[in-house]
């Protein structure tokens, strides 16, 4: 999970909806707004363009009209990750938050020999941190049969993305004496350090634990 800078302002069809016995929170361009704001990415595995999309509750709304129609309690989540969490998870960290530090409280890591489970680390240990690492746990490896599968399936995604991320800081370093070459990988790795690439965090994380990376690349955390 990574900061997300989401909008205070409500669409104008939420009031409205909300006062209609079937209303709906998708209305209007409540959808267009969440997928920019969200880069189009799953706000809990950071998953881009998922192929499921869900309108997922922060707060579980719980029937709370509310919380159902709370503009700042609605984010973009993908299928695998809104049915694990459902209503299951009340306490997670709200990545909208600059203030809520998501990217300091949690370590992730995978290492790709043997592709063992995503490890999730609680830095922090307050209640929304370890709630929160547990919610990624069970995304990132799964929790029923199903579940498993689809973690695997996402596991594969990480790796390939962990791997050319990877590949472009080894090049950087091998071209650091020539200009040209060295500011394309600069730019390559710039991108993938955005937010709006698919695992920004466990690339970040990468860098802030080597003093060298960190040194060269922090800076480009936006």
């Amino acid at each position: 999970m990574i900061f997300f800078e989401k909008t205070s302002n409500p669409p104008a069809c939420l009031a409205k909806e909300k006062t209609k016995a079937n209303g709906d929170h998708k209305c209007g361009d409540v959808l267009k707004r969440l997928k920019d704001e969200f880069k189009n990415k799953c706000y809990i595995c950071e998953y881009k363009e998922p192929h499921t999309i869900n309108v997922e509750h922060l707060r579980p709304h719980k029937g709370d009209i509310e919380k159902k129609f709370d503009w700042s309690n609605l984010f973009w989540s993908c299928g695998h990750c809104n049915n694990i969490k459902l209503g299951n998870f009340i306490n997670i960290i709200n990545c909208t938050i600059k203030t809520e530090r998501v990217e300091e409280r949690i370590s992730l890591k995978m290492d790709p020999f043997p592709m063992e489970k995503v490890i999730v680390t609680a830095i922090e240990n307050d209640l929304a941190t370890l709630e929160t690492v547990e919610l990624l746990d069970r995304v990132y490896n799964g929790t029923t049969q199903l579940k498993t599968i689809e973690a695997a399936n996402l596991r594969n995604s990480i790796l390939n993305e962990i791997k050319d991320f990877q590949d472009q800081l080894c090049s950087f370093y091998k071209t650091e004496n020539d200009d040209n070459d060295s500011e394309y990988f600069k730019i390559k790795i710039k991108n993938h350090l955005s937010d709006s690439t698919n695992f920004t965090a466990f690339k970040r994380q990468i860098i802030r634990k080597n003093p060298r990376l960190k040194a060269d690349f922090e800076q480009f955390f936006t």
